[in-house]
């Protein structure tokens, strides 16, 4: 039926958008990659660009695993024993071993009873949060938390909701405190582990204490809820994310991905085997939805293994080699950078035309890095995010300074 209306409508909202600046869809095509060769790390070819390489700094591939042999050959085997994908949901006919055996490699890996495994960490969120907040749960959440958080609170309708100035733990103690006077049984804390626009992180230390502070006026407990998907595999001496950084004990609920640090595709939970059990029977995310594919999950198997040697913890101190070389070298050139241990490296530019010709200047010196300009981000808070991986080298690193450093915009 005709629907021209409709198209019309949609097109003034499509005007709307790029006006502002915020259009997401004019998508770079990466059409290939050419390897590293010990001085240089692996450059990626984008179409229309011919054979032109670029240096990829706009990526959560943080340890450059989706690369690594080992991984394809794991995912290669398990295509071959298992097919290429999984046929139905986990409940009917969907689970196959390599599920099973990346859920409990998870569990182990972050010391944890049980998890269980999503097509990707934004549907955890949105099938963990709404499961777990009743009409009589008090949330609490980081001003600054990812776009799935806030989307799951919406969808849950609790009882009562605040948010806490970002990483301002007098203000969670003032929110907690006063939700403690209300009539909610239960109440949750809910914060991003790694902050993916400024790479700083959460005091999950602190977070727990005060979580433990006002457990006791609470009939359901105080809970405390983590997407760490850009911490894990990243982050910490050992890659447990930024509960190891801050020398937390464990959170309640931890989410994250496979898809960045551990290069594969998917996300989880891993908590109490009551709480994963409960979610299995209730989370719709979860019981509706296809899993990722069996090879997938033989791919992520070893990648945890691949953290866990020697090896990963050779790729994870190269990690923070790079990232504090890039960092310095902003400052020395007088940027402004936020300081931290993680990847993410935020150049702070201020301005937003500004930050748009530095991204400009930075494509026609082959390195991709992510504009992030105003309304994207508040005005002021205007910054390019270079994004570290352990496939990068210290020349790699110098080339993307030195285009910063010719920069006169």
């Amino acid at each position: 039926m005709p629907h021209d209306k409709l198209v019309e409508g949609l097109g003034r909202a499509l005007g709307d958008i790029d006006r502002a600046g915020t259009g997401k869809r004019d998508e770079s095509v990466i059409a290939g990659f050419v390897p590293g060769d010990g001085t240089h790390g692996p450059r990626y070819l984008l179409e229309g660009h011919g054979d032109t390489p670029f240096l990829r700094m706009n990526a959560n591939s943080y340890l450059g695993l989706s690369l690594r042999e080992r991984l394809i050959d794991s995912e290669d085997e398990a295509v071959h024993r298992y097919g290429t994908g999984p046929g139905a949901v986990r409940f009917i006919s969907g689970t196959w071993a390599p599920h099973r055996h990346l859920e409990e490699r998870i569990a182990a890996f972050h010391g944890r009873e049980a998890a269980m495994i999503y097509s990707s960490a934004y549907a955890t969120v949105m099938g963990v949060l709404p499961q777990l907040i009743t009409g009589e749960t008090a949330v609490i959440s980081d001003a600054l938390n990812h776009n799935s958080i806030i989307n799951a609170i919406r969808l849950a309708r609790p009882k009562e909701k605040a948010v806490y100035a970002h990483l301002d733990m007098e203000d969670l103690d003032r929110k907690l405190a006063a939700a403690a006077k209300g009539d909610c049984k239960r109440a949750i804390v809910v914060t991003d582990g790694i902050f993916s626009m400024r790479g700083d992180h959460a005091p999950l230390d602190e977070i727990m204490r005060l979580a433990e502070h006002y457990d006791g006026d609470f009939a359901e407990n105080v809970l405390v809820v983590v997407d760490d998907s850009h911490g894990v595999g990243a982050f910490g001496t050992r890659g447990r994310g930024v509960e190891e950084f801050t020398l937390s004990p464990p959170v309640d609920i931890l989410i994250a991905t496979l898809g960045k640090a551990f290069g594969v595709n998917g996300g989880y939970v891993t908590a109490g085997r009551t709480i994963i059990d409960y979610l299995r029977e209730t989370s719709p995310f979860y019981i509706y939805s296809n899993p990722i594919t069996p090879g997938e999950a033989a791919a992520a198997h070893t990648a945890l293994d691949l953290v866990d040697s020697p090896r990963g913890l050779n790729l994870l101190d190269r990690l923070r080699r790079r990232t504090a070389q890039l960092k310095a070298g902003f400052v020395a050139l007088g940027w402004e950078t936020i300081p931290g241990e993680h990847p993410v490296a935020p150049l702070l530019v201020h301005d937003t035309r500004r930050t748009m010709a530095l991204v400009e200047h930075l494509r026609e010196h082959r390195i991709l890095a992510t504009g992030l300009g105003y309304p994207v981000v508040p005005r002021g808070d205007e910054e390019i995010r270079f994004q570290v991986s352990a496939d990068h080298t210290e020349a790699d690193i110098e080339q993307a300074l030195d285009a910063v450093r010719q920069f006169s915009g």
